[in-house]
């Protein structure tokens, strides 16, 4: 089996952090999301990956996963869709089954359990499936039996009255069946070929369609609240790491603090990531707080927020909260309110005059 990462969308939803870098290589808990992706499927034996990449993403997915560099980079033409995407990787996975995981979802377990499903249940497709408390924004499935795995009668797209709560998740297996039912669907009214549509073609032909409720959370890191959700979820299973320099502070917690990075005269709460070279200084930083490769936190309170490679955040009079600064953004001098929330791109800069 090969395993396919479409990631050719820069993500408009979390503008303006990607007005100049794709979403899959923004931070979480020290990674780019896309990472967590590659992680999974070598988990399961997945050797032979490849990455589905436009004119514009290519560069900045190969610089942000420089440490993968047995990966293959697919270029889709341009934005046709998720099916399009898996069409074209048709010559690339020269007739092997297919593991699809997109590179923007975040799943808490690998696909273990999705790949024995579609092997053992003879399958030509599965679906890993996720229990949601709304599915109407999601495609949503209806599944044969109340078991873990069970086959799909249909698949409808964002329905005004779902018939259940089971919404399809980023991860599905095929055999080399998808690429004919791709050739069979028409674009949609949105002008994209689409996966939910080649797979309703499969179940309507009488290929056996899995699904397999995928066991923990997921997250859909679409939006800026989901990627600091997100964040807050991987730092919570890391452990307890202290590479770096650590002076007069305290650490409590599970805390990762890498090669390069000093804490001085600060208070660390777990969870929380402090990257390579970064440094804290007279602060207080947590829960749920990832410092990026030489960002600096100097004199200021942090908490549940991201801050990219070379961020800076100095002399703050409030608490930092529920944000996310993108590479080398400054934000020191804010006025002395209690509360302080912002999303800034990277290179940018905020500096307002205290009270």
């Amino acid at each position: 089996m090969k395993a396919l990462i479409p990631a050719a969308g820069f993500g408009s939803r979390l503008r303006p952090l990607t007005f100049s870098r794709p979403k899959p290589v923004l931070p979480v808990a020290g990674q780019p999301i896309i990472a967590y992706a590659l992680q999974h499927l070598r988990s399961v034996g997945i050797e032979d990956i490849a990455i589905v990449t436009s004119d514009a993403t290519e560069a900045p997915l190969r610089a942000a996963l420089a440490d993968w560099p047995d990966v293959t980079y697919l270029r889709q033409a341009y934005m046709g869709g998720l099916g399009h995407a898996v069409a074209g990787a048709e010559e690339w996975a020269d007739g092997d089954d297919l593991c699809v995981m997109l590179a923007d979802n975040l799943f808490e377990h690998s696909p273990a359990g999705l790949l024995q499903a579609f092997r053992d249940g003879g399958a030509h497709a599965a679906l890993a499936l996720i229990e949601v408390e709304d599915p109407r924004a999601f495609g949503v499935a209806e599944l044969d039996g109340e078991g873990a795995s069970g086959r799909v009668r249909s698949i409808v797209e964002k329905p005004e009255q779902p018939e259940t709560n089971l919404a399809v998740a980023g991860l599905y297996c095929f055999t080399p069946r998808i690429f004919e039912a791709l050739r069979q669907v028409p674009v949609s009214a949105r002008g994209e070929l689409e996966l939910t549509d080649a797979i309703s073609w499969l179940i309507r032909d009488g290929a056996v369609v899995r699904g397999y409720r995928q066991p923990g959370w997921w997250k859909d890191t679409g939006r800026p609240a989901d990627l600091l959700e997100a964040n807050a979820w991987m730092l919570a299973r890391q452990g307890s790491v202290q590479r770096g320099t650590v002076e007069h502070s305290l650490v409590q917690g599970n805390v990762v603090i890498e090669a390069g990075a000093q804490v001085c005269r600060s208070v660390i709460v777990g969870p929380a990531y402090i990257g390579p070279d970064a440094v804290i200084e007279d602060a207080r930083l947590g829960p749920g707080v990832s410092v990026g490769r030489g960002a600096q936190v100097i004199g200021a309170i942090v908490r549940h927020s991201i801050l990219e490679a070379g961020a800076c955040v100095s002399g703050l009079s409030g608490t930092l909260s529920d944000s996310i600064l993108g590479q080398g953004a400054q934000l020191s001098r804010q006025p002395a309110t209690s509360y302080h929330q912002c999303l800034m791109p990277d290179a940018s800069t905020l500096s307002i005059a205290g009270d």
